[in-house]
């Protein structure tokens, strides 16, 4: 059966449907008074790991929620990634659903998310997150009255303890309006440094020190809910997603879907929930739905009901990223059943483990193998990283350790499946980490090491072509870059990074008609807008680099040296009022450390802005290169202005003049 985003939802619908037609009794509607929620979501928690269940760590204050609350035994995350994972428990959605399968993606708008349908039904919101992973650019946070997601300056997490005090002092707030909360707990997450004394107490088990650290803040947490939020009160704890820890050779996760990333803890307290332990298999986006539920907007699929369905999940990163099969999930009653280019079956009641493989021989419950064949598997050319990630976001998103691929992949025949390629799964993590460190050279025997386990990697080929590049290594770049073109003849990604290495090296020429091409294919480029900027300015076309730099500002964040820059292109070229909103952006951004108020006083002299000249010429300091300029310009104001002072300011500008002001203060009529 094709593969396709419409029969997904068709299906999806279909299971809607049923479950809103489910006989008497299967969800109940409430009659409880809508109550303030609090979901906390732990980033990277295994279900084994923290519980009643769990060996080897103590978690009393996930316990004790555990014991008033109903408990999932079997919960599953939808996807082995923080974004994506999230995105279904905020939409309710899969992932083939919202379309986020990755980390680094933006949720379309068309998509409403938890905070938006709980605040049109009278909640206030708020969001506190640990991780750049889920800031604001992303789009999970509409709907938020606040949001708060900046770690300190310079990091780009932050611990449990930083983001339950946030929450604890925005509880400290009063008001009798019901309340959705959620915070989001990073910790687990590698490296695994936890805090004293759970360093000490696990320092063979450094994760589960994180988790046991992340637990005592989510007692704080509870405890401060609990005492300050209005009316009745519902909690919801639940994890995105394991962590390997190299069970089935994954170290880390979001490669392959196997219990340890994709079996995660998920407990429920408040009204209409009775305690107990549940066994039948949920996925997390229902969390979506028992929220909404809780407020009295619809019951559908709520987990305070009784409904079950298929539980499906996806690990499409290999695929996106290294063009490897794709990798769908599905589970219903005691079996699961991963599909990979071949079906993996697991009977997990008698192999929790998942150590016998039972093929496709298995007696899969109905309706699940349909399950597998319906899902649809993403276009990787739909799946890309955004052009306009800007190079801070990238490098954010690295220091976290999520590095997307540098290009989309070519789809094979005879693509590896992910279990198979678990040899790599390391040394992929370590070169595309040092290749984003600017480690070039230590990269570049691990580019070839992928290489030689997977010839036709396209994104590993790119970074090996682009690191010889960098390193000036001019042979054995166009070396790499031919053979990204045999393994991609059509790939625009091959094209541009190839442009870019003319660029940097001395046939810089050659990359201009490249880029071009690249441009009339994809006009938001910004690495290839970027480029023939460049170029365009290195050729002396001005004009046609201005333009270019004023597209490429319109797709992306500037940094205030970017800014400055395009403000002198504008000013050369007489474009006055493009010249005075870059400087004044990135004085706004920068402030003082922003050397143009010579600059600006004279394009606003010329716009004929004398209060906004006077007050940038003003700022120009005496040590300033060119403070005699500055202040003839400045008499020039003050003459037009008929300040009572304007004679003492010529006298001035004549006195500190140079051999370029004497001359031109002769000259100036306004002067006599």
């Amino acid at each position: 059966m094709p593969r396709t985003a419409a029969l997904l939802i068709v299906a999806m619908a279909a299971a809607s449907a049923a479950c809103s037609n489910a006989a008497p009794g299967t969800s109940a509607p409430h009659a409880d008074a809508r109550p303030s929620i609090l979901l906390v979501t732990l980033d990277t928690t295994r279900a084994d790991a923290i519980g009643p269940d769990a060996q080897g760590i103590e978690t009393p204050s996930f316990n004790a929620l555990a014991a008033r609350g109903r408990r999932f035994r079997q919960a599953y995350a939808t996807v082995p990634e923080t974004l994506p994972s999230h995105t279904s428990i905020m939409t309710g959605l899969y992932p083939a659903g919202h379309g986020i399968h990755e980390n680094a993606r933006y949720l379309d708008r068309r998509h409403p998310v938890l905070a938006e349908r709980l605040k049109s039904a009278g909640y206030r919101t708020a969001g506190f997150v640990s991780s750049f992973v889920l800031s604001q650019r992303f789009g999970l946070t509409r709907g938020f009255d606040v949001f708060d997601d900046e770690p300190q300056q310079g990091a780009n997490e932050r611990s449990a303890a930083d983001t339950t005090g946030r929450a604890l002092a925005y509880l400290s707030g009063t008001s009798a309006q019901p309340l959705f909360l959620w915070v989001h707990y990073f910790d687990p997450h590698a490296p695994y440094t936890p805090p004293e004394p759970f360093r000490s107490r696990y320092a063979f088990k450094p994760y589960l020190g994180e988790v046991a650290a992340m637990d005592q803040q989510l007692g704080r947490l509870v405890q401060a809910f609990e005492s300050t939020a209005p009316g009745p009160q519902a909690i919801v704890v639940v994890s995105d997603h394991g962590e390997g820890l190299g069970d089935h050779g994954e170290i880390q996760h979001g490669n392959l879907l196997y219990q340890s990333t994709m079996h995660v803890p998920l407990v429920l307290v408040g009204p209409g929930v009775s305690p107990g332990l549940i066994d039948a298999p949920v996925s997390t986006r229902r969390v979506f739905h028992t929220l909404l539920d809780w407020a009295g907007s619809d019951a559908t699929l709520s987990l305070r009901g009784t409904e079950q369905d298929v539980v499906l999940g996806e690990a499409m990163k290999p695929f996106l990223e290294y063009g490897w099969q794709p990798q769908t999930m599905a589970v219903a009653g005691q079996f699961k059943a991963i599909e990979a280019g071949t079906l993996e079956t697991y009977d997990l009641a008698a192999d929790p483990k998942e150590s016998k493989n039972l093929g496709a021989g298995a007696n899969l419950p109905a309706g699940m193998r349909k399950a597998l064949d319906d899902y649809p598997v993403p276009s990787v050319s739909a799946a890309r990283t955004p052009d306009n990630l800007d190079e801070d976001a990238r490098r954010r998103l690295a220091s976290l350790g999520y590095i997307g691929a540098t290009a989309p992949p070519v789809i094979r025949r005879d693509a590896p499946r992910p279990g198979d390629m678990v040899r790599l799964f390391e040394i992929i993590d370590k070169a595309s980490g040092l290749f984003v460190q600017e480690r070039y050279a230590d990269a570049i025997p691990l580019f070839e090491r992928i290489l030689a386990g997977d010839p036709d990697n396209l994104d590993a080929t790119l970074r090996l072509a682009t690191s010889h590049s960098l390193l000036g290594h001019e042979q054995p770049a166009l070396d790499a870059f031919k053979r990204a073109s045999r393994i991609a003849p059509q790939s625009i990604d091959v094209r541009t990074y190839l442009a870019l290495h003319h660029a940097r090296g001395r046939e810089w020429q050659r990359a201009a008609p490249l880029l071009e091409q690249v441009l009339a294919e994809a006009p938001e480029r910004l690495v290839a807008i970027d480029a023939l900027a460049a170029i365009r300015e290195r050729e002396g076309n001005r004009a046609a680099a201005l333009a270019l730099r004023q597209k490429a500002r319109a797709l992306r964040s500037f940094t205030p040296a970017e800014l400055v820059h395009l403000g002198d292109l504008a000013m050369s070229l007489q474009q006055t009022s493009v010249a005075i909103e870059a400087f004044e952006g990135a004085r706004a951004a920068n402030g003082t450390a922003v050397d143009r108020d010579l600059e600006l006083g004279v394009l606003y002299l010329a716009d004929r802005k004398l209060d906004a000249a006077r007050t940038a010429l003003d700022r120009v300091p005496p040590s300033h290169r060119a403070y005699p300029l500055a202040l003839f310009k400045r008499a020039q104001v003050s003459v037009l202005l008929n300040e009572p002072d304007q004679a003492a300011r010529i006298e001035t500008a004549q006195r500190h003049s140079d051999r370029t002001t004497r001359e031109l203060i002769r000259r100036e009529r306004l002067f006599r």
